[in-house]
């Protein structure tokens, strides 16, 4: 039989600390996923945004591309 990632991702989950690791990246897409999508709903640049929330476009990047493990609360208001 012949294994598909998901029966491989599946087992892997049955270890709690991978479980733990896993959901947290899951987390950090979702949040990168929002704010490009409503950057772009609203139809500002990364650059635009980081101006208006008072930060550098490399955050915006950053946080878009879920390239970080340290979200600041504070960061994520003003977006």
């Amino acid at each position: 039989m012949k294994r598909t990632y998901q029966d491989h991702i599946k087992k892997k989950l049955a270890d709690p600390e991978f479980r733990k690791h896993y959901n947290q990246e899951g987390f950090k897409l979702k949040i990168a996923y929002k704010i490009a999508e409503l950057r772009h709903h609203v139809g500002l640049t990364q650059t635009q945004l980081a101006k208006k929330i008072g930060t550098a476009q490399s955050t915006i990047a950053r946080l878009e591309s879920a390239d970080t493990d340290n979200y600041e609360v504070e960061t994520l208001q003003r977006i």
